[in-house]
């Protein structure tokens, strides 16, 4: 088991004066099977009008709040301690074929039925795409063992797709993605959704952090880290299992799920109205560090 403790800030500078804002944040770290969160705090500057928390439809911490004094900046920082279970060991070559996924699916409870096939469907920010099935064809051969099809088509993207940041942005729409071969995090794992639904396979867009380390001989920044984006891809009688092509792995314990969802748009970190403001400067600052207790003193 490892154990984490995250410090994630988000600060906003504006140009001109906001007379009131209202927000949700979804920057603590979720419950899971496999995953406990031990402790998070939301701190925000300048102090909420009023605030609360609720779980939303995918099960997501969000953490709505007002501001209603005139502010030029806004600051919401996030500490959270979380444990990780490493995962059990999966063998890509046993698992069931893809093209028998929807025969097998059937067998399964109503319930669980409902739930997977909503994440076969297009969504906002993954629509239909002929070109993401295209790309994908040559991964799910026929008989080809589930597991097996979505590693291979992981490690596809991580070849094929040149990480570049400040390509795209929000909302660069994924047939630009494919067609210049090149993204971030965000736009990988969107890709990637849109393949496996194309084929008809149950794909969620996954959003957190993972550990990282610095470069042979080099301190580990402060605020070096960063938030994280992969998919999960339902695999029957496992249950949902992470895969990061932007990394070309599978995930395991060193990733920390804080929000999950259809794609970005369900999962977004801080988002809301403002009234004023003018332009703004965003920066963002992650730390992820490993622990040795379950719990804050």
């Amino acid at each position: 088991m490892n154990t984490f403790r995250i410090t994630h800030t988000t600060r906003y500078v504006y140009t001109d004066p906001v007379s009131r804002c209202h927000n949700e944040a979804r920057m603590s770290p979720m419950n899971l099977p496999h995953q406990t969160c031990a402790f998070s705090k939301v701190h925000v500057s300048p102090s909420p009008r009023s605030s609360f928390q609720r779980i939303d439809y995918f099960g997501n911490n969000v953490f709505s709040f007002d501001i209603h004094q005139q502010h030029q900046e806004l600051t919401i920082s996030v500490i959270s301690e979380v444990a990780i279970d490493k995962p059990c060991s999966l063998s890509l070559e046993n698992s069931l074929p893809w093209d028998q996924f929807t025969e097998h699916l059937e067998q399964a409870n109503k319930h669980q039925q409902l739930i997977v096939h909503e994440f076969v469907l297009p969504s906002p920010q993954i629509p239909q795409s002929a070109s993401a099935k295209d790309y994908a064809l040559s991964s799910f051969t026929p008989g080809r063992p589930l597991l097996d099809a979505v590693n291979d088509l992981t490690r596809r993207i991580y070849n094929d797709f040149k990480y570049e940041p400040g390509f795209s942005s929000l909302s660069t729409p994924l047939e630009t993605v494919i067609e210049h071969r090149k993204g971030v995090c965000q736009d990988f794992a969107h890709l990637a959704i849109a393949c496996l639904r194309s084929m008809g396979l149950p794909a969620m867009y996954v959003s957190g952090y993972l550990e990282t380390d610095p470069p042979p001989g080099k301190p580990k920044l402060t605020g070096a880290d960063a938030s994280h984006a992969w998919l999960n891809v339902f695999i029957p009688e496992h249950g949902w299992q992470g895969f990061d092509p932007t990394n070309n792995q599978m995930a395991n314990e060193r990733y920390i799920v804080v929000a999950q969802g259809r794609d970005y748009a369900d999962v977004t970190p801080l988002k809301g109205v403002v009234y004023g403001g003018g332009h703004h400067h965003l920066t963002v600052q992650v730390d992820v560090t490993r622990t040795h207790s379950h719990t804050f003193n």
